[in-house]
């Protein structure tokens, strides 16, 4: 049958077992890379630990490869039915709401069968309320089985994997506004409200401090991209709050007319958390702080985040990890701020065989502890401190790969290219809005004396170019079913290129409980990426294409390019993107 004579339902299930023939593909994978970084790192691990025990700190074996981005895979999808998941994996899906307030230990789901140790007896409606939460997230549940755990062993277990403060935080906040001068209080709130922003899946959070008395003093956090106001202090409350974060993150407290950046860490859920302060001044008298939370098991892993392009993973596997020294070339990641760039530096740092090979980054500032990777820090404004300097210096302690955190100008570009050219396989990022853009950028940053010399550096360098977004995906548990041309007209659907007949999702702007009535919950990576397979005597092309036009890159044999309406498209189909919001996305 051609594709003329097929119905739409046809093309549909057509997609759907190519999509699902990718999927298992995907997840054999997956393993076998997951299986392979297990073996790499274990006998490492093994040794660590021992010592470790020596000095009296306890660290799993699990811990340990975890740490070291070598995880074991889930059995499960993020996406799609679950069946069987892990009690970390419930607690990252599942409301707070939903679970939290019912004092239950959540142990996992096997076959369709949600174990749970409550302290308390539940009744028929809580268990109903529970299976229902848990299926419209997502996961395939049939029934609950309740386990009966020795009372005092529950409660440690509650207060170390649960950590029910994120639930009292409003309470806390409470307390402490009628007794300000109450520090117990004051301490018990500030490590709640972390508990909260953690548990909401934020990224950022912003206080600020204003002592006009008509200006508000909101507490916010930046969840999926957005800023949600969540508790309103008085001025003088938010001083004192402000204070003491400056106080742990080593800053000056009595200053606040200069900008100043300091870290400090807490433990949450049995791990360590740590904040990276920002401080600056507001309006006359006050001052603005923002804090980066770090936390480890946000990362997500490279077969996670490529799992929607399968084959750009398999090439950039390749890439990092050449046949020969030196085989890798240039890799660069683009997009504007925020938009998951050093997330994906971080999964491709993870990919690389860091028990064979030195890795060495070069970050301003650095912001996770990459095990078994030698991580040096950009000073400004220091002798030998910025990021060429420190690219020169690293080509002396012999890496085999050297990420940079950002090329931001000639010097660094120029450095950058060399330390290419000489062997080494470099990964960075560039503020870019498309992966053809990401050429024009660096060209821009290249000396004019040296523009062509650098260019064709660049054109025999260059491996991949991963121009990136995030975009929000919809809530799977209150978004409504829709038939596309329900929802756009004839002219919109050729413009995306999605055929009639075609089930889709739309938006629900009130939102349910699982998406703490948002309607959207999570974000996932759209890309716009150009691989270049060509081999360096096949690159003449690529070179002349640089100096001429840039668009000709795309219709050279040997350039593989993802575009972005294809991302959209199949984001569509699948559910996760409302059609309207796509045809914005496509606009941009």
């Amino acid at each position: 049958m051609t594709d003329d004579l097929k119905t739409p339902g046809d093309q549909t299930e057509e997609r759907a077992a190519a999509q699902k023939s990718a999927n298992e593909r995907l997840q054999a994978l997956r393993k076998l890379r997951a299986s392979e970084g297990r073996e790499r790192y274990l006998d490492m691990v093994q040794k660590e630990r021992a010592m470790l025990l020596e000095q009296g700190i306890a660290r799993s074996t699990e811990q340990l490869l975890d740490m070291a981005g070598a995880s074991v895979p889930s059995d499960t999808e993020d996406e799609g039915i679950k069946d069987r998941a892990t009690g970390d994996q419930l607690r990252a899906v599942l409301p707070v709401q939903s679970w939290l307030p019912l004092r239950v230990h959540l142990i996992g789901l096997k076959d369709a069968v949600l174990k749970i140790a409550p302290l308390h007896e539940l009744n028929e409606r809580q268990l109903k309320a529970l299976l229902s939460t848990a299926t419209r997230s997502g996961f395939h549940v049939d029934r609950i089985e309740i386990e009966v755990w020795d009372r005092k062993e529950l409660l440690d277990t509650l207060r170390a994997v649960h950590d029910l403060s994120a639930d009292r935080c409003e309470k806390t906040l409470a307390e402490w506004l009628m007794d300000t001068d109450n520090g117990l209080l004051l301490n018990q709130f500030q490590r709640d409200m972390m508990a909260e922003a953690l548990q909401m899946r934020a990224s950022d959070v912003h206080l600020l401090q204003d002592n006009n008395p008509e200006s508000p003093n909101w507490i916010q956090y930046r969840i999926d991209g957005d800023l949600m106001p969540m508790h309103l202090l008085p001025p003088e409350s938010m001083a004192r709050l402000t204070t003491l974060i400056k106080r742990e993150a080593g800053l000056n407290f009595g200053d606040r007319t200069t900008p100043k950046d300091g870290r400090f860490s807490f433990t949450w859920q049995g791990r360590a958390i740590d904040v990276r302060v920002a401080a600056g001044p507001q309006a006359q008298d006050g001052e603005k702080l923002t804090l980066r939370l770090l936390d480890r098991a946000s990362l997500k892993g490279f077969d996670e985040l490529f799992r929607r392009h399968a084959d750009v993973a398999d090439y950039l596997s390749k890439l990092l990890s050449p046949e020969i020294k030196g085989g890798g070339g240039l890799i660069l990641l683009s997009g504007p701020t925020g938009s998951g760039k050093t997330t994906t530096l971080y999964a491709c740092v993870q990919q690389i065989d860091r028990r064979r090979k030195h890795v060495l980054t070069i970050e301003d500032p650095i912001e996770y502890e990459l095990r078994y990777a030698t991580q040096w820090q950009v000073r400004p404004g220091m002798p030998g401190g910025e990021f060429g300097d420190l690219i020169r210096a690293a080509m002396r302690h012999d890496p085999d790969y050297i990420v940079i955190g950002e090329m931001r100008d000639s010097y660094t570009v120029e450095t950058a290219l060399r330390a290419a050219e000489s062997g080494h396989t470099v990964i960075s990022t560039v503020h870019a809005d498309s992966a053809l853009q990401t050429f024009e950028r660096l060209r821009s940053l290249m000396p004019a004396e040296r523009e062509r010399s650098s260019t064709f550096t660049l054109a025999q360098q260059v491996g991949a170019i991963l121009n990136q977004r995030l975009v929000r995906t919809l809530c799977q548990g209150c978004s409504h079913k829709a038939v596309v041309e329900d929802v756009l007209s004839e002219e919109d659907m050729n413009l995306l290129g999605v055929e009639p007949g075609v089930g889709v999702r739309r938006h629900n702007s009130n939102g349910c409980d699982l998406c703490s009535r948002t309607g959207v919950s999570g974000r996932t990576l759209l890309l716009d990426a150009l691989l270049i397979t060509l081999g360096p005597a096949q690159r003449n092309a690529i070179y002349e294409a640089l100096l001429e036009n840039v668009n000709n890159i795309i219709h050279e044999d040997g350039v593989i390019v993802h575009t972005r309406r294809e991302g959209l498209v199949d984001l569509v189909l699948s559910g996760l993107l409302d059609p309207k919001s796509a045809l914005m996305y496509l606009e941009e």
